[in-house]
């Protein structure tokens, strides 16, 4: 299955699912990386609004608040590059519906934050399999904001974590030359940490 068939079947499979049973999911998935060292050592977490049926991480974001950790969440208006920028977020801050009809910062009043001082990056996503790839809505944001993660050998800063269904996994995805891999994927069933060679590729493994 081509990926722009596959992104429309796991999007409709997504939506099918009732608010009270993607509430609960969500609160287990939240719960599980809570409970993981990729939460515990972060201290800059970037988050998103829930689109389209997405995981709601609306509970993550108060835990962080209350352990006081700073959470950030992406903006992708107003810049033409394709890439993504990153604004604090707070109860008060003032919030817009940007062009694809996602919440984000206002950015007249953004107080903005360094892609790299990130630590993890929560990511939404339509699919991924066993390996770490993603298929997301495919506009390429992630991939572009966080390119010079191909780069890294070492420190590798932030990580990228996705927030799925235990449904939305797939056999397979054959990645693109330019895509990121997800350092995990916390899913109702737990966190699947995916361990990085040198080569860029990943091997999978439960925690």
């Amino acid at each position: 299955m081509d990926k722009s068939r596959l992104r429309r079947r796991m999007r409709e499979a997504r939506r099918a699912l009732d608010e009270q049973t993607r509430l609960e999911l969500s609160l287990r998935i939240c719960e599980s990386l809570r409970h993981s060292n990729f939460y515990r050592r972060a201290s800059v977490i970037a988050c998103y609004f829930p689109f389209d049926g997405e995981v709601d991480p609306t509970d993550l974001v108060r835990a962080a608040t209350a352990d006081r950790k700073q959470v950030c969440l992406p903006m992708v208006g107003r810049d033409h590059s394709g890439r993504m920028r990153f604004a604090a977020f707070r109860p008060d801050t003032r919030m817009r519906i940007n062009q694809y009809g996602i919440t984000e910062p206002d950015p007249d009043s953004a107080q903005l934050v360094c892609r790299r001082r990130l630590d993890i990056v929560l990511v939404p996503l339509v699919a991924f399999d066993g390996n770490g790839n993603r298929l997301g809505m495919g506009a390429g944001y992630y991939d572009r904001t966080f390119h010079f993660l191909r780069h890294r050998r070492h420190w590798v800063k932030p990580r990228l974590v996705g927030l799925a269904f235990d449904m939305q996994q797939v056999a397979d995805l054959q990645p693109a030359e330019w895509d990121i891999p997800l350092s995990a994927v916390a899913t109702e069933s737990g966190l699947i940490r995916f361990a990085r060679k040198r080569s860029h590729t990943y091997i999978r493994s439960f925690t």
